[in-house]
């Protein structure tokens, strides 16, 4: 660190313990973190345990204030003096509230950030840059029931008239046991936003008034193992003791929420967990953790708290009839990686986390000695009028990854488009078009 920079850490209230230590407070915590649940009540502060470890500190450890679901992570220097991180975990929205009236220092969001929450922190930067729109980990909604109930499968418009109290009865959908009992988490919650985006607003449906509704997901969970009429929607490391059923949406194949599905975002439920830093943050604490997520070792942790890490690896795929027979020879000779690269919502670019893909991919290529003609880029698109259009438009987006990775020195064996065919979502939402434009990587 020189001298000029540890000079305003110094104005500005920062201490140094080292050259290569980050900077501590003089007075209050190091870093503030608040938002999403799902991320803040194991996965967060996790991470900012691995974050403390790598920093050298000593004698780690979480404290519990009196407000619910809030936690301190502490640290201890060699010279005795405390670091303390901050993570309030009270829903998505209220990390971009405290964001705005400066009362956080990194937003943890289980959505998208709104288009209405980019508005009111423009004066912040642009909260959608790559740089500050970081995907840490990839999650999967699962549906669960009661482990007695003998349903396997529904589909996303099931779901919706379920959840608004169309359907009543379990006998409905061909299984048993009475009236359906409703869960589902509270209003500030980033899993009750993707629900209700992924599901409910997509037909037009709002959520029963008759849902019990809670602010704690291992709560929920576990009301509905307890409850034999109970239905609910979970994080997927909140499953615990209920049963999760495979999911469909539109002409898709149900999906059960499979840690290979969760991580290409083929599973109809699946989402994304955000760190959103400001790029006007001065905190060098929000940046260092943000890129610690993104590190091997944060991925580990994401992978150990439950969730999908973003670590690339090789799958094989069994071949189905339901496959072009393309895709089928494909499967039967190569391995698909468990990462797709998908494109900002408008445009031909790859979106944030495409981005932050691709040097992943590039790094296994490389580990494993796949760069000179031994892998094959596969696209797929939505729907057209014209077959023959969405032909090319998927092999079109499959080029422009083939673009990226050969200006780092990747020779591709092949560039496919498949079209519209197997689709993973819905064509009659934008979500869905969105998901179905997307390139597998297969490696031979």
């Amino acid at each position: 660190m020189t001298l000029r920079v540890l000079c305003v850490f110094l104005l500005s209230g920062w201490l140094s313990v080292s050259a290569a230590a980050l900077p501590i407070p003089e007075n209050g915590p190091a870093l503030r973190i608040q938002g999403s649940n799902t991320i803040g009540a194991e996965l967060g502060p996790a991470l900012v345990e691995g974050l403390l470890q790598e920093q050298g500190l000593l004698k780690i450890h979480r404290e519990t204030p009196d407000t619910a679901n809030e936690q301190r992570i502490v640290g201890q220097t060699a010279q005795g003096q405390r670091v303390i991180i901050e993570v309030a975990a009270h829903g998505s929205s209220t990390g971009f509230t405290a964001l705005k009236n400066a009362s956080a220092d990194l937003a943890a969001s289980s959505r998208e950030i709104k288009d209405s929450e980019l508005l009111a922190l423009q004066a912040l930067g642009d909260l959608k840059s790559p740089a500050a729109e970081q995907v840490i980990a990839i999650d999967g909604l699962a549906i669960i029931l009661n482990p007695a109930n003998p349903l396997e499968q529904l589909n996303t418009e099931q779901l919706a008239r379920i959840f608004a109290g169309e359907v009543k009865t379990w006998e409905e959908l061909g299984s048993r046991g009475g009236a359906i009992h409703l869960y589902a988490r509270d209003d500030q919650s980033g899993t009750y936003d993707t629900f209700k985006e992924l599901v409910l607003s997509r037909r037009g449906k709002s959520l029963s008034s008759a849902a019990k509704r809670f602010e704690s997901s291992e709560q929920l969970s576990d009301a509905v193992s307890a409850d034999p009429q109970g239905i609910g929607f979970i994080g997927l490391p909140y499953v615990r003791q209920a049963k999760a059923v495979a999911i469909a949406d539109g002409a898709s194949q149900a999906m059960l929420p499979l840690n290979s599905l969760i991580a290409t975002e083929d599973y109809p439920l699946s989402r994304r967990l955000f760190f959103y830093l400001p790029p006007e943050s001065r905190n060098p604490w929000a940046q260092a953790l943000a890129t610690f997520a993104q590190s091997p070792q944060g991925q580990a942790i994401v992978a150990t708290s439950g969730f999908v890490s973003q670590t690339v690896q090789a799958m094989s795929v069994a071949p189905n009839a339901l496959m072009p027979e393309g895709y089928q020879s494909l499967s039967r000779h190569a391995q698909r990686l468990t990462v797709n690269f998908r494109f900002a919502e408008g445009s031909a670019s790859l979106d944030n986390k495409a981005r932050q893909d691709l040097a992943r991919v590039l790094d296994y290529i490389k580990r494993n000695g796949k760069t000179e003609r031994a892998v094959t880029l596969v696209g797929f698109g939505d729907l057209k009028d014209d077959p023959a259009r969405a032909d090319l438009l998927s092999k079109l987006r499959a080029m422009a990854v083939r673009r990226e990775l050969v200006k780092n020195g990747a020779v591709m064996r092949e560039v496919r488009g498949f079209g519209a065919l197997m689709p993973v979502a819905t064509n009659s939402a934008d979500e869905g078009r969105i998901k179905n434009r997307r390139v597998e990587v297969w490696v031979y």
